[in-house]
């Protein structure tokens, strides 16, 4: 102190000199108080502890209860806590009886409780900041990624009971996603689908590396509620390609799917994202993965149809569309066909629901696939055009299905123009004799929308934001000549706009 004052250091003024000549009565006394303080301080500590664990494992999942337990700075810093009382109250006892008065005090007992305690004063707020960082959602989620990962790579050692942890962790993560959700948390929620996507990638980085019996679906493995009524025949298939570990993801991806139909949607779309980019990232010879992500898209598209959720099937069928012209892009031109497929069965199941704005969304993705398919000069051109002239069902004339299938019909047309702006008129040809039947005035009809529709963009706001009624200025030219192949219609500027939509 008197350094701090100005007066220099010198031996009178040296820190060890003057605690040697503390008067050691009046410094038990200190520290048998600092005994009851640090006393305090640890039942604060342990107070506000236990209340932010409990309302985060309440929130969110009770394994942040188990994390933190585990966790070794708590248990240090816990430690040293109880230490400091412990040593204080030793020291107050022991020196402080006639048997052993303060004259015998030691230095040492002198001065280490006393910077102990001085410790466990300083590293009180940070202590705290740490806490609240351990029992945030997000740290959460990464420590149980890290926890699955881990449990993967000590799979050689324990064996069973490492796959059983990477499950634990799992389903962990899912009970976490729900609870978000559950108070409207979607981005803990989406975070859960990144963590997930993640440690799939980082296991397809070493899954060559396992033996083969990490791959086998047996033993307790088996008796996992996801997989304990898997038939017999799909479990013999399950191998290291579209494996369990895949399989008990993607389930998790469809059951979060499942429980926010009608609202979280752009949860549920993140999950068709992140399937996709699985589905492409799989890196699969034999493209098991690939064919496990398909059947998890036509599962989305069923619980989307069954759940009435127009609206999010309108978003997986534009990532699934992405999908085919993904492969396309990289050869794999007969599972794009696959999912061209998929996709008219699903159009025309929501049409027979009721949701016939699903079937007009099939036939828009799937004549921009077809555009795709077209300029990347793919095999499968023809085969996604025979399959886009059958997603409208023929109606009889005048029946009240029939005008509803004229968006349908009105997206022919535009494909058409778009195939006649490239010069391709054979398969323009096609769509023209797909549609000969077609009344004229129907025809008048879908011309004259496509010619007065001048909004690129849908007019209310949505992820996807396009206008399906719009025709591209590039392809505008080429309206005319299209519909010249048909008898009996007027001219464009002869037929007023039919279109009722806002101006």
């Amino acid at each position: 102190m008197s350094w701090l004052e100005g007066f220099g250091f010198s031996l009178e003024t040296n820190p060890a000199r003057w605690l040697a000549g503390v008067d050691r009565s009046a410094a038990l006394d200190a520290v048998g108080n600092a005994a009851e303080v640090i006393s305090a301080l640890l039942a604060i500590v342990i107070t506000v502890v236990a209340i932010v664990v409990e309302l985060a494992a309440t929130r969110y999942t009770h394994r942040i209860t188990e994390l933190f337990i585990r966790e070794p700075i708590n248990v240090i810093v816990l430690s040293f806590f109880v230490l400091t009382t412990v040593l204080c109250l030793w020291i107050a006892a022991t020196f402080g009886s006639e048997i052993s008065p303060a004259a015998l005090l030691p230095q040492a007992a002198l001065w280490l409780p006393l910077l102990m305690l001085t410790a466990c004063l300083v590293i009180l707020l940070p202590y705290f900041a740490f806490v609240f960082a351990f029992v945030s959602p997000l740290n959460t989620i990464r420590r149980l990624k890290a926890q699955a990962l881990a449990s993967i790579g000590r799979y050689a050692k324990r064996g069973d009971p490492a796959r059983m942890e990477i499950l634990e962790a799992i389903e962990e993560l899912a009970d976490l996603a729900r609870g978000s959700l559950q108070h409207k948390d979607r981005t803990i929620a989406m975070a859960v689908t990144d963590a997930f996507a993640d440690l799939l990638g980082e296991f397809w980085r070493i899954r060559d590396e396992l033996p083969d019996a990490f791959f086998a679906l047996d033993g307790a493995l088996a008796r996992d509620p996801d997989f304990v009524a898997v038939d017999p025949s799909v479990r013999n298939q399950l191998g290291r390609h579209g494996g369990w570990l895949e399989v008990k993801i993607l389930r998790q991806f469809l059951e979060l799917f499942s429980n926010n139909l009608g609202h979280a949607r752009d949860v549920g779309s993140f999950l068709a994202i992140k399937t996709r980019n699985l589905a492409i990232e799989s890196n699969d010879p034999d493209r098991e993965t690939l064919t496990l992500c398909l059947k998890f898209f036509n599962s989305y598209m069923r619980a989307a149809i069954n759940g009435r959720d127009l609206r999010l099937a309108y978003y997986v069928l534009d990532q699934y569309r992405q999908l085919a012209e993904e492969l396309i892009a990289r050869g794999d031109s007969q599972e794009a066909v696959e999912i061209a497929n998929f996709m008219r069965y699903y159009g025309q199941i929501g049409y027979s629901a009721d949701l016939k704005f699903l079937l007009e969304t099939v036939a828009f993705d799937l004549s921009r696939l077809i555009e795709f398919s077209e300029h990347a000069q793919s095999p499968a051109t023809d085969e996604l055009l025979a399959i886009f002239l059958e997603v409208d069902r023929p109606e009889e004339p005048g029946s009240a299905e029939e005008d509803r299938l004229l968006a349908v019909r009105r997206v022919q047309a535009q494909l058409a123009t778009a195939l006649l702006s490239r010069g391709d008129t054979a398969r323009a040809h096609r769509i023209r004799q797909d549609m000969a039947e077609e009344r004229p005035e129907r025809l008048a009809l879908i011309r004259a929308e496509l010619a007065g529709e001048t909004r690129s963009s849908y007019w209310e706001f949505t992820d996807r934001g396009v206008n399906f009624a719009y025709l591209p200025l590039q392809h505008r030219p080429y309206l005319d000549e299209f519909f010249a192949g048909f008898d009996g219609l007027p001219s464009v500027a002869a037929i007023k706009d039919p279109t009722r939509r806002p101006s």
